[in-house]
């Protein structure tokens, strides 16, 4: 089940090749920017980008809170090779240190750090036991007065409220190819969707995949167990939902 197959077809915005990554980059610092100005991120943190991907997001903080440290975990090795191209276009003085990892030992590859940045829509690829372990690993690095900040959506209401739950689904279209994702079952222990991922034409498959469909309330409650602060901020304040985690 390989998440370096489903993104190479998926074209996330996070390549810095791209310039509609460049534009969501700027975004993200002015989503960041805010929040400063907002006063509640610490100070010349050391930030931990987990999930990282390209490292668009953690850069994104380092350049607006003039961060002393970044350091981006993620399982994808080729795409954590990119990072330096985003500090690059941040126009940054800053070494990052790169981690290879699993997110749900994020305990074990990380030390202490001040911001932890989970950004990208990420939360689908933990079921609600790995997203314990992740919650309470990020809790146990945080500086005393550090902040877990997610950038997340409500899939209860927007998938199955607003849209409906599709069998099969149109995930990508270009010029070359379409990726299409079909339903192959539910496990109701964990709470997550298996889907197969095929390329048209062809019909050729590309990956399985298991996603957590989450609520917004569902994250905030597990937050609540393992922070002492918690905050939604929704895109009518700052342009994108997102919640904040207090250590």
């Amino acid at each position: 089940m390989s998440l370096e197959e489903l993104y190479r077809y998926l074209h996330w915005r996070m390549d810095p090749e791209d310039e509609r990554a460049v534009l969501r980059f700027r975004r993200i610092v002015e989503v960041f920017e805010k929040l400063k100005n907002k006063g509640v991120l610490p100070d010349k943190p050391r930030v931990l980008d987990i999930c990282a991907g390209t490292g668009i997001a953690g850069v994104a903080m380092a350049k607006v809170m003039n961060a002393k440290a970044l350091t981006v975990l993620d399982a994808r090795d080729e795409d954590l090779k990119k990072v330096e191209k985003w500090i690059k276009i941040a126009d940054l003085d800053l070494k990052p240190d790169i981690i290879v990892g699993d997110a749900r030992n994020v305990a074990e590859l990380a030390d202490e750090h001040d911001i932890a940045l989970l950004w990208g829509l990420t939360m689908p690829h933990f079921d609600a036991f790995d997203a314990v372990k992740l919650f309470a690993g990020v809790a146990s690095i945080l500086s005393d007065d550090g902040m877990f900040l997610l950038e997340e959506s409500d899939r209860v209401y927007g998938i199955f409220y607003r849209v409906g739950y599709k069998d099969m689904l149109v995930e990508t279209r270009t010029d070359e190819y379409t990726l299409i994702s079909v339903h192959e079952g539910y496990d109701p222990i964990r709470g997550v969707f298996k889907r197969t991922y095929y390329k048209l034409p062809g019909f050729e498959k590309v990956t399985e995949q298991e996603h957590r469909l989450w609520d917004l309330a569902s994250q905030l409650s597990l937050g609540s167990v393992f922070f002492r602060e918690y905050e939604a901020i929704t895109p009518a304040e700052h342009g994108l939902f997102s919640k904040w985690l207090k250590a």
